[in-house]
């Protein structure tokens, strides 16, 4: 009997496979966090909330996923280990249930001046494969559509050994690429202003290079001072036609300067080198200005910008060339694709079509394959990395989303919450971090962190359902539920800027008047044309600043004192006061602690394994050298100064003997943005998004200008944080300055002096003016899309 029923008492049990069903955390400490544990339910749509800086990151990306990645890496032997980022394990006690993280993040998706949207997924891919099939003529494989691949050819002898004998062949190549010769792919071609480069009224002696970095006896200037070719004693302009062309156009040699051997080449060749073949969003802002002066960047005439050779555009499909192809609007291209019919390429349509029509679903439709993948924001990019994600067939991974509402019009946030659940709903965990109520509106589970940001936040304030945030008490649940009124009065503008027929991208033949010394938004749907309008149709320089959502560049030595500049004026404050240089006091320079080169931990690397960083066992971490931190400023040393967060700061430098108006300026800057809580000497590694863009800011009011751009402030904004920034823009306003926001959060719109919609839709259905006036107007009316979604938004 026993024997009988035995199988009967297990089947009725629950399979333990089945039990796995939350994915717990324990004891998470990565950055801000403390000591948090959660457990987060499978299968389900979890949103992580929260203030910019709370540690939402820290535990979704920082934790949850890095510990997936690192686990997964292992997996892989140590060869292939070798060859990937070593992963250090989070600083977590517990972590259980883990799956395959997939991470889809802001990250911008790369710099390169060759990569677009059509490389950056696998459309372009198929493409060339479709056009080495089917287009007519036919010259060859598909890299002969390629503007990656050059054409080659060559020729030569080889040695052989062949039964015993060494044998002589001649042996010859070639490889048919798509890319045009004149561009090499790039799409554009560069024309110098020499007068930038040097004053040729000086010798190179006197100083005449102006080039950011070749300053007189540096190893730059040395390679052109000594090389032997002109006499560096004679003015530029003296020099004959041979030694012109030898300082600008020599081809590279070997040869010795200052006793070490060097390359030699010409300045031009050497500028388009190491400078213009990079991407100019990756240049440091001194190079990037610096470019801006002395190049001009223009269409390649030899392919017409479209950075493809004359053959790989002479092959056609139906009377469309690749080139044609990847220009189209993509909701377009989709549907020339649907009216290809030949079964040998069948499976190849299919699959291009899946994608193309992926990019309307995911509402990129209105984007072209050749569009610079540099030039997509956070949110397109993020949008574009969810292509590959749309048609997978994988159930019971986890898809961690950085704000993917990002850049949505509110029109199109419900389209963003329909992929979100139909992931959610083929089996998988969908982890978000996302402060949009209409996004955290759709969650089953909620994860409330807080209760603010750096060392105030790093713990769960809330968990649990949309209804209970919303009953809970904390920040965000107290904010949840905003609504913004419409201003009863708006500011009078004082003139204005008038842009005429703007054609760039979609743009139809625009003309409007944009108000000066008022708040002006301009919104519309995503790729309605308002960045196209701003960006490229108003003049950069003459007062015009721009603060747009490019991500900050710099290293673990990078902090918002060497971002801001205001470690120059604490540097001169302690030299001054204690009759000392001012280099001591910097931990990349004199000042540096001797064992961490001013790192302030030392770092082991351990080949595949991960690599180990130790607190300096010197220095305890302070990056400085003990003599260093001997002199004081208003009794604290340079270690104590830079771990003080703005706040602190502010008062610091505002009187006593620490007073320095110079630095008090910039850190009341920092606190204006809502960075008060920020440490000065906090590595820029570890700020959220959000806390980047507003540092961008702070430092962007430096500069001295009229009239202010700003690209989407809100991006990684709070909901209590929006309220803060409408404080900042009006001040902005109240000093005099314009200020022109391209933004889609409703209260923003609301608290404009003047709107500007563009529209109705998105690529060559948008690029229109569909409404100028007051928001209360748009409200009235409800004549657009955004009206319609402004007047929900707003209290009557």
């Amino acid at each position: 009997m026993g024997r009988a029923t035995g199988p009967d008492t297990r089947s009725s049990a629950a399979p333990a496979a089945d039990s796995h069903d939350l994915i717990r955390v324990v004891g998470a400490r990565a950055n801000n966090l403390k000591d948090v544990s959660i457990e987060l339910p499978k299968r389900r749509l979890t949103v992580f909330t929260g203030v910019s800086g709370s540690g939402k990151s820290s535990l979704v990306f920082g934790t949850i996923a890095a510990e997936s990645q690192r686990l997964i890496n292992e997996t892989y032997s140590a060869f292939v280990q070798g060859f990937m980022p070593a992963l250090a394990r989070p600083d977590v006690d517990v972590l259980q249930g883990l799956t395959t993280a997939i991470i889809v993040d802001q990250q911008r998706m790369g710099t390169d001046p060759r990569s677009t949207v059509g490389t950056a997924t696998d459309a372009h891919a198929m493409l060339r494969i479709l056009f080495s099939r089917l287009a007519q003529p036919y010259i060859g494989s598909p890299q002969a559509f390629s503007f990656n691949v050059a054409s080659i050819s060559g020729a030569g002898a080889v040695t052989l050994e062949r039964g015993g004998k060494t044998v002589k062949e001649r042996r010859s190549f070639s490889i048919t690429g798509g890319m045009c010769p004149r561009c090499e792919g790039r799409g554009a071609v560069s024309d110098i202003d020499l007068a930038e480069l040097y004053d040729e009224s000086k010798s190179l002696h006197e100083g005449a290079l102006t080039i950011p970095g070749y300053t007189p006896g540096g190893w730059g200037y040395r390679l052109y001072s000594e090389s032997g070719f002109y006499d560096p004693d004679k003015p530029i302009s003296k020099y004959t036609k041979k030694e012109l062309n030898d300082f600008l156009h020599h081809e590279p040699v070997r040869m010795k300067i200052g006793g070490i051997n060097q390359t030699y080449e010409g300045l031009i060749v050497r500028l388009q080198r190491s400078i213009l073949s990079k991407d100019k969003e990756s240049m440091q802002p001194h190079i990037r200005a610096f470019v801006d002066r002395a190049v001009t960047f223009t269409t390649c005439p030899g392919c017409d910008g479209t950075r493809l050779a004359e053959h790989a555009r002479s092959a056609k499909i139906n009377r469309v060339s690749i080139a044609d192809a990847c220009a189209m609007q993509i909701s377009d291209l989709a549907g020339w694709v649907r009216g290809l019919d030949d079964r040998s390429v069948a499976p190849l349509l299919a699959a291009l079509s899946q994608t193309l029509d992926s990019f309307a679903e995911i509402g990129l439709g209105y984007l072209s394959l050749d569009r610079p993948s540099s030039t997509l924001s956070g949110g397109e990019a993020q949008r574009v990395k969810m292509i590959r994600q749309l048609g997978s067939s994988l159930t019971d991974v986890t898809y961690v989303f950085d704000e993917p509402t990002v850049g949505l019009h509110p029109h199109d946030i419900a389209r963003m919450n329909d992929l979100l659940l139909r992931l959610r709903d083929k089996g998988n965990t969908v982890l978000v971090v996302e402060h949009k109520p209409e996004a955290i509106a759709i969650a089953d589970h909620v994860v409330d962190l807080g209760p603010g940001a750096g060392p105030a936040g790093g713990a769960v304030c809330f968990e649990g359902t949309v209804a209970g945030l919303r009953a809970s008490g904390t920040v965000t649940g107290a904010h949840l539920d905003d609504r913004a009124t419409v201003k009863p009065q708006v500011r009078q503008p004082r003139g204005v800027l008038e842009i005429r027929h703007a054609t760039r991208h979609n743009l139809q033949d625009v003309s409007v008047d944009i108000p000066l010394g008022v708040l002006c938004v301009v919104t519309g749907v995503a790729g309605s044309g308002k960045s196209s309008l701003i960006h490229a149709s108003i003049p950069k320089g003459a007062g015009v600043v721009f603060v747009d959502q490019g991500a900050i560049r710099g290293s673990r030595r990078s902090n918002p004192a060497t971002y801001t500049g205001l470690l120059d004026p604490i540097r001169n404050a302690f030299a001054k006061a204690n009759g000392v240089k001012p280099a001591l006091f910097s931990a990349n320079s004199e000042g540096a602690c001797p064992n961490c080169n001013g790192s302030g931990v030392i770092y082991t690397d351990l080949a595949m394994m991960a690599g180990v960083a130790t607190v300096c066992e010197v220095c305890d971490g302070k990056r400085f050298d003990a003599a260093v931190l001997g002199y004081k400023l208003g009794g604290r040393d340079i270690s104590e100064v830079l771990a003080l967060p703005a706040d602190e700061a502010r008062e610091f430098f505002a009187d006593g003997a620490a007073k320095n108006p110079a630095a008090h300026a910039i850190v009341t800057r920092l606190t204006d943005v809502g960075l008060g809580y920020l440490g000065i000497g906090q590595p820029l590694t570890t700020l959220s998004g959000g806390e980047q863009q507003r540092l961008k800011l702070a430092t962007h009011m430096a500069d001295k200008g009229g009239i202010y751009v700003l690209d989407e402030p809100t991006s990684g904004l709070h909901l209590a944080d929006v309220e803060q920034l409408l404080g900042l823009l009006d001040r902005l306003v109240e000093a005099g300055k314009s200020v022109i926001v391209i933004e889609h959060h409703q209260a923003v719109m609301a608290h404009a002096d003047w709107l500007i919609d563009l529209g109705p839709g998105a690529g060559h259905d948008g690029g229109r003016i569909v409404f100028e006036g007051t928001p209360a107007d748009l409200v009235a009316s409800r004549s657009t899309v955004t009206g319609e979604h402004l007047a929900a938004y707003v209290r009557n």
